[in-house]
């Protein structure tokens, strides 16, 4: 079989791994990056203006959970390093792998639409002036992300607010907070970091949302808490209420900080992982505020009938999935919903795949990495898809779990446990080559390689 050459979009977190799988397989491909870097999300003021990194960011999963399983980050960084040392990581990934010289650096793709059983993909400088160029490919992999596009409250809040308003995706530093009253919207990572901030600089730091959260320490018994409870081979239920019962013997109720109580199980949300949150509401440097009811000039009502004067709006309010380089009629994500076979898979177009396209209870990188020797194997022949029916069907029997589980909302719509996918995605890649070997399923070369 004729090696197919494949189109990468990003060279973010998800990217480097995808070119490094398909580097090692001798799988000819192109890694397009708008920016002049790699490392996307975690580039603080990155060149493509679509990093959300601040200045002051912290990971908050730890750090073997977040690496990459072919290449440990340094043993001399903390628990939980700081961006510059994350953007340090890839870089040293990328030189590591040799992949550097495979990435067109400050390259845009515009357009990736089907030409025969493959794709034509446009592309064209990203800072300079250039005619816009096209070339076709076997396969596309995208790996652009999905925290760059801002989602703000839809719909708006009733009335108009007169002061300041901005996304979570703008903030930087938090001297635009000095002297202000300062309302961070939101319950999730963004927001908890961001109110913090705000509490040290501002005249005074509110906190509103819609519903209470679970906000889960980053150590407990002085390890980090996401190496703590995590065995996919135990239920996930007796795991959920082991983890209930340690977080309010470690950290006390919700209510006793000022915040709602959740309307949910643990679990059945994307947590919200702060280790200083809680000190500051206990200290009153921020006061919790549930969710607006209208905006009145610089004054902000809240549903339970008081009001605050605000400066400063600061919306945590997430995200939009988006395909710019995609004709809407072709691949969409209507309200964050893309549904894929394991996160991975096109089910009509098994030429296509996506890259940390999901939400885990933990970092996305070693689930990327999985993913991406997956696609590897697949182009390669070493492993076959389960036949049409089979895989609709699983797709199905995934999502409606997700849906049963989690709090409706377009935050939970990709979400996965981070070790219940990977051992759910090794099983399949064992199936997969058992298929590939036999000759059954659905192999790369017998359906989309001309």
């Amino acid at each position: 079989m004729q090696r197919p050459r494949v189109a990468v979009i990003g060279a973010g977190s998800s990217g480097i791994t995808t070119a490094r799988a398909l580097g090692e397989r001798d799988l000819p491909f192109d890694c397009f990056e708008v920016s002049d870097r790699v490392g996307g999300n975690w580039v603080h003021r990155n060149k493509n203006g679509m990093s959300a990194c601040y200045r002051g960011l912290y990971i908050n999963t730890s750090r073997e959970r977040m690496a990459y399983p072919e290449y440990p980050m340094p043993p001399d960084y903390p628990d939980f390093p700081h961006h510059t040392q994350i953007a340090a990581y890839f870089d040293r990934y990328v030189d590591h792998f040799g992949l550097r010289s495979r990435i067109r650096f400050e390259t845009r793709v515009t357009a990736v639409r089907r030409e025969g059983n493959g794709f034509s993909v446009t592309s064209q400088p990203a800072f300079t002036e250039g005619p816009p160029r096209t070339e076709r490919y076997d396969a596309v992999a995208v790996a652009s992300g999905h925290h760059w596009d801002p989602r703000w409250p839809d719909p708006p809040f009733p009335g108009i607010f007169s002061g300041e308003v901005m996304h979570a995706h703008a903030y930087d530093e938090p001297k635009i907070f000095e002297g202000k009253r300062v309302l961070v919207v939101g319950m999730g990572n963004s927001a908890m970091d961001i109110a913090v901030e705000s509490s040290y600089a501002a005249e005074r730091t509110f906190l509103s949302s819609r519903r209470g959260a679970w906000i889960v320490p980053k150590y407990l018994f002085g390890r980090p808490l996401d190496t703590i409870v995590t065995d996919a081979r135990v239920p996930f239920r007796v795991r959920r209420r082991l983890a209930e019962s340690l977080l309010v013997a470690a950290v006390g109720r919700m209510e006793r900080y000022g915040l709602p109580r959740p309307d949910h199980r643990l679990g059945e949300a994307h947590p919200t992982i702060s280790g200083r949150i809680l000190d500051r509401l206990s200290h009153g440097a921020i006061a919790y505020r549930p969710n607006i009811a209208r905006l009145d000039g610089r004054t902000v009502h809240f549903v339970d009938g008081s009001r605050e004067t605000i400066d400063l709006i600061v919306y945590c309010t997430g995200y939009k999935v988006t395909f710019p380089f995609f004709d809407e009629g072709f691949v969409v994500a209507k309200d964050n919903d893309l549904p894929l076979f394991r996160r991975v898979f096109h089910p009509s177009i098994p030429n296509l795949f996506f890259v940390g396209m999901l939400q885990p209870l933990g970092a996305v990188m070693p689930l990327a990495s999985a993913q991406s020797d997956w696609i590897a194997d697949y182009l390669t022949g070493r492993y076959a898809l389960p036949p049409g029916p089979v895989l609709r069907a699983d797709m199905e029997a995934e999502r409606r779990a997700m849906f049963d589980r989690y709090v409706a909302s377009p935050r939970h719509t990709m979400q996965v446990d981070f070790d219940d996918y990977l051992l759910a995605l090794e099983r399949e890649r064992k199936a997969g080559a058992a298929r590939a070997r036999s000759g059954r399923g659905t192999a790369y070369g017998a359906n989309v390689v001309g």
